[in-house]
């Protein structure tokens, strides 16, 4: 039983650490958010240069005034129904951690909404599914806010485990 009690203690621990602003921004009908300290800009859709032998989310890099930055469409790296891009579609260009300093990558979103500031009474753990069917470990939580429920995603991890900070730095 204490075991249970210390494991409750670590999981409020972390998800105080978690309350703060966010980035809202929807793909299909479910609401994401990313800490607002991670986003660098945000920008409309602009050509992007395909990269050979990459998986199919690895939509290929830009040129953001003089540097090359890749890009990634989060519906394609959840494995979400392809969408047309339409004039809400943007770029959310985020820091993260690469192999050896931070890198900038950008996410193809459908929209993004708004910052909202969340505090730890809105956030608990991502959920378990059981067994390893469902993965979670892109989640650092789950807000909920005004009857809804939005994601809390973990950018490095959504990001590290593509690839893009090897490709980032290499492009640098």
């Amino acid at each position: 039983m204490a075991n249970v009690g210390r494991a409750q203690s670590a999981v409020k621990k972390d998800v105080k650490a978690l309350a703060g602003k966010y980035l809202t921004f929807d793909l299909g009908k479910e609401e994401y958010c990313i800490g607002i300290l991670k986003v660098r800009e945000i920008i409309g859709l602009m050509e992007i240069t395909a990269v050979p032998h990459t998986p199919r989310y690895i939509k290929g890099v830009i040129n953001l005034r003089g540097s090359v930055i890749p890009v990634l469409d989060l519906r394609s790296k959840f494995d979400m129904e392809a969408k047309e891009y339409t004039e809400r579609t943007c770029i959310i260009v985020v820091e993260v951690r690469g192999e050896t300093e931070a890198v900038l990558v950008g996410m193809i979103v459908d929209s993004v909404s708004e910052v909202l500031n969340i505090v730890e009474a809105e956030i608990e753990p991502p959920p378990t599914f059981g067994g390893d069917a469902v993965e979670t470990d892109n989640f650092l939580g789950m807000a909920k806010i005004k009857g809804r429920v939005k994601i809390l995603l973990d950018t490095d991890k959504v990001i590290g485990e593509t690839g893009l900070g090897r490709l980032a730095n290499a492009a640098a």
